[in-house]
């Protein structure tokens, strides 16, 4: 067996030379924690939804959708740089995070997820309509959320958010897990071994590990391990997020939430992502009206605020700054 190289162990195990420790961070990150968010849960058809808030209710509201497997963590220290003229709610969606599993998810549910977290939160309650801010696999409930809230929604902002045609997406022979793949999550012995386990999918390298294990932290939970019982009943670390989600969840076609979008919408995405090329670009274009913003956040993979965070704040708040009108 030979050893691993410095950039294998990086993408498969960024976290393990740490053995449990956090990595040094900048103090812009170190200050954009301490801006901790108002942490609050609401039920969505019989599931409790975490949810984080920042900023005063009556300012523009700004909702901020994670990705499959993530939750609303990835944005806690992104979301404090928009505080100050935003109402910004970053949530889990069910079966992610700290939200509650389900027995059965769908695109249509987690669209009403969003809706009800809007509205709860107070996104609405702004002189201006609310903006949806939406990566990767977010960017497909989102697309549903806005296409149904019609001009209640000021705009969307899809994140590096594979649109493609069934076609497209049958050549490229990308969706969700499936089901003979879920297993339930293992439960490790100790915090360190837990974090050591942590990887980024798809996978990528990693330059700013800090982000990766505050991620990483927050994409844990303690649990059970296994053979114990009594008073020798120990706890362990497992992942939160349901690794059965995918046995109903399915990749709908956008394209027609899309074309029933009555919101202005903007395009961004990594220079480097593996999910999202020309092809995929081109067709978002032939779906947008003409003027549609299309942002490229350079030297940024698929993950751009764990790449690129400044430069992805940067963009976003350049376009918020003269988008939507």
């Amino acid at each position: 067996m030979t050893a691993e190289s410095p950039k294998e162990l990086n993408i498969q195990s960024p976290l393990a030379p740490f053995k449990g420790d956090k990595p040094e961070a900048p103090s812009w990150f170190d200050k954009a924690l301490q801006r901790t968010p108002q942490r609050s849960f609401l039920d969505v058809q019989g599931a409790r939804i975490e949810t984080l808030a920042w900023g005063e209710i009556g300012k523009p509201g700004l909702l901020l959708l994670h990705g499959n497997r993530a939750h609303a963590d990835w944005y806690s220290f992104i979301a404090p740089f928009f505080a100050d003229d935003f109402r910004v709610v970053a949530m889990s969606w069910s079966g992610m995070g700290g939200s509650d599993w389900r027995d059965t998810y769908s695109i249509e549910q987690m669209s009403e997820e969003a809706g009800a977290v809007a509205m709860a939160t107070g996104l609405h309650e702004g002189k201006s309509k609310p903006v949806v801010v939406a990566h990767s696999f977010g960017g497909f409930p989102a697309l549903r959320y806005c296409a149904r809230a019609g001009q209640k929604v000021g705009g969307l902002v899809l994140v590096d958010c594979p649109v493609m045609t069934p076609e497209m997406r049958k050549a490229r022979r990308g969706r969700g897990p499936s089901n003979t793949e879920a297993r339930p999550n293992r439960v490790y012995a100790d915090l360190p071994t837990a974090l050591a386990r942590f990887r980024f999918a798809p996978p990528q390298v990693c330059k700013n590990l800090y982000i990766a294990d505050h991620i990483a932290r927050t994409s844990l939970k303690q649990a059970p391990l296994e053979g114990g019982a009594g008073d020798d009943a120990r706890e362990g670390w497992t992942w939160r997020f349901d690794p059965f989600q995918w046995r109903d969840l399915r990749m709908e076609n956008p394209v027609p939430d899309f074309q029933s979008l009555q919101c202005p919408v903007s395009i961004v995405w990594g220079a480097q992502s593996l999910l999202f090329d020309a092809d995929i670009l081109a067709h978002i274009a032939s779906l947008s009206p003409p003027g549609t913003p299309r942002i490229e956040i350079p030297a940024a993979r698929h993950h751009l605020m764990v790449d690129q965070p400044l430069a992805f704040v940067t963009a976003l708040r350049g376009l918020l700054a003269n988008w939507p009108r």
